[in-house]
């Protein structure tokens, strides 16, 4: 069976592709406004894990309307929520459908922990995705916080970590940055998002690779 799992190249949407693995035909789907290519870099980490990956398109008005929340609050975490919301979305109607049969239309998947602030559906949303969008939608890492997600990327994954601004990424932060700084100048990037750490996976470790691959 098939199923979608949104990607960043992190380490969180990593690990929930390899959870879900031994159940499902996987495929990294990469959110892209069309903004910056910073897509590409979860691309590659898709090849090193050894899953397929594909780009999705989302409406660049998305992305508008995201950069206005995040400049208008003050900070990022409602704009990335909108944003998340919407690749969600956008990979139920988009993506082929794998089990109409069940009176669905796909399964879709991201990588949001039991902790998470940004990006999280909240149960009720995440209710109404399903029924509106005729989906399944998996999060393999909700019963998992912080900590045990750090223990089982570090058995799985080589990782490289650095300060959100430096490291190469491809969430949505990345290009609503972006857009913020061509708009309104970096001094407004800097002043909306905290300084925080953010991970890429560099590869997979041997120990985690199955027979097939």
């Amino acid at each position: 069976m098939d199923i979608f799992l949104l990607f960043s190249g992190g380490k969180d949407s990593s690990l929930s592709a390899i959870l879900l693995e031994p159940f499902f035909d996987v495929t990294l789907v990469t959110g892209n406004f069309g903004f910056s290519d910073t897509w590409k870099f979860a691309r590659d980490v898709a090849s090193e894990l050894g899953f397929p990956h594909k780009v999705l398109r989302i409406d660049g008005a998305v992305l508008e309307t995201a950069c206005d929340l995040a400049v208008g609050d003050g900070y990022p975490n409602r704009a990335i929520n909108h944003i998340h919301l919407c690749a969600l979305q956008s990979a139920a109607v988009t993506m082929p459908a794998t089990v109409a049969s069940a009176g669905m239309r796909s399964f879709i998947a991201d990588g949001t922990r039991r902790d998470d602030r940004v990006p999280m559906l909240e149960l009720p949303d995440a209710q109404r995705l399903e029924d509106t969008y005729k989906c399944v939608y998996v999060r393999p890492l909700l019963g998992y916080g912080r900590r045990a997600v750090n223990l089982l990327a570090g058995t799985h994954l080589e990782i490289a970590e650095d300060e959100s601004e430096k490291i190469e990424k491809s969430d949505y932060e990345a290009e609503l940055r972006a857009i913020i700084e061509e708009r309104h100048g970096f001094g407004m990037v800097d002043e909306i998002f905290p300084r925080h750490v953010q991970s890429r996976v560099v590869r997979r470790k041997d120990y985690g690779m199955p027979a097939n691959r």
